[in-house]
């Protein structure tokens, strides 16, 4: 279990590091051009979900995601207390990344975000995307496991630029990035209703993946 819980602490830890790292080299060489600055975070933040998945999945599963956690959970492949285990695990590992991406940038260490991410349109995003996501996983898992890296980082590549939110799809990821006036961050106060729809958005992607790929197998 401590393995299993240091595999998920690092890897969220890379995770950020990379998230919130490359948000300030992308903002940096942009040059002011947003999209160049999206494309330089996106790049990285897909790359390294592929690298981190294949690294440490056999090791704890590679969650990184308490999103990803209670999916499992719901389908008791994961015991509760294991579950909250690997949560606090996610949520330290986020946001000792950011920090380190605060220190190798030379940025304020403690920096809360002042970038406003609310709204509607924001909100349906995050659904999107986190519902996606568990989709994904589980939609991978049930046909070619062996897939899982590759989907998930082309997913959240892919959902980058096609989500108003950006793609955050994670609480952990969204604690830690409040934590970062960059390129990446989101205002604390706008951090627990961003949580609030992806943790519902999970709820509904597990169900309603569970009952789809049960009737395929069953049509199969």
């Amino acid at each position: 279990m401590i393995r299993r819980l240091f595999a998920e602490w690092i890897g969220t830890f890379s995770l950020l590091a990379t998230v919130v790292g490359s948000g300030i080299m992308a903002e940096r060489l942009a040059g002011g051009n947003i999209a160049i600055a999206l494309l330089g975070n996106t790049i990285p933040t897909g790359s390294i979900l592929v690298v981190l998945i294949m690294v440490f999945g056999p090791i704890s599963g590679a969650h990184f995601n308490p999103a990803v956690t209670l999916a499992f959970a719901i389908r008791k492949e994961i015991a509760a207390r294991e579950s909250i285990l690997y949560v606090l695990a996610q949520i330290f590992g986020g946001i000792s990344g950011v920090l380190v991406a605060h220190v190798m940038f030379d940025n304020v260490l403690i920096d809360p975000s002042t970038t406003v991410r609310t709204g509607l349109g924001q909100w349906v995003g995050e659904f999107v995307a986190t519902f996606g996501l568990i989709g994904t996983i589980l939609g991978c898992l049930k046909a070619r496991p062996e897939a899982i890296p590759f989907a998930v980082g082309l997913y959240i590549t892919a959902a980058y630029w096609f989500t108003s939110s950006t793609s955050f799809a994670n609480p952990a990821v969204t604690i830690a990035r409040g934590f970062s006036d960059t390129f990446a961050g989101i205002q604390p106060e706008n951090v627990a209703a961003f949580i609030a729809v992806q943790l519902i958005a999970a709820l509904l992607a597990t169900v309603f993946f569970n009952w789809l790929l049960e009737e395929n197998a069953e049509t199969a």
